[in-house]
């Protein structure tokens, strides 16, 4: 999964923020699927590397996911944003998160829970 996140972040589109993000999203039956930021001189329009991964596991049929791991290049290694955790969270909150510093090897880890605990949800729409 290291290997998988890091190569993604090797590849990251990140010309304007230099801030490299790859991630590597484990489903419940053992596939991975990576991702990359994707950035866009419209920066409201950037895509995160964890989005990317749940977009491409999403079109292969995945829908429960067990393990994320977050690359990136900074100390102490960045957690998923805000919006990710969202995004992630429609999917179940027992999701493990993991975050590596590529430089450093420093590691960091979660249960999606505690990194969103007062999430918004499908239950939380009127019917």
């Amino acid at each position: 999964m290291v290997t998988r996140a890091r190569a993604a972040l090797e590849a990251a589109y990140a010309p304007y923020s230099r801030f490299p993000v790859g991630a590597a999203l484990e489903t419940d039956d053992g596939r991975v699927y990576a991702g990359a930021n994707v950035e866009n001189a419209s920066y409201g329009l950037t895509l995160c590397a964890e989005r990317v991964a749940v977009g491409q596991a999403i079109a292969d049929g995945a829908r429960r996911f067990v393990r994320l791991v977050v690359a990136s290049t900074c100390d102490p290694p960045a957690a998923p944003c805000g919006a990710c955790r969202q995004v992630l969270s429609e999917f179940g909150v027992e999701l493990r998160v993991e975050a590596i510093s590529i430089p450093s090897g420093q590691r960091r880890s979660w249960q999606l829970a505690e990194l969103l605990p007062e999430r918004f949800g499908p239950e939380d729409l009127a019917t």
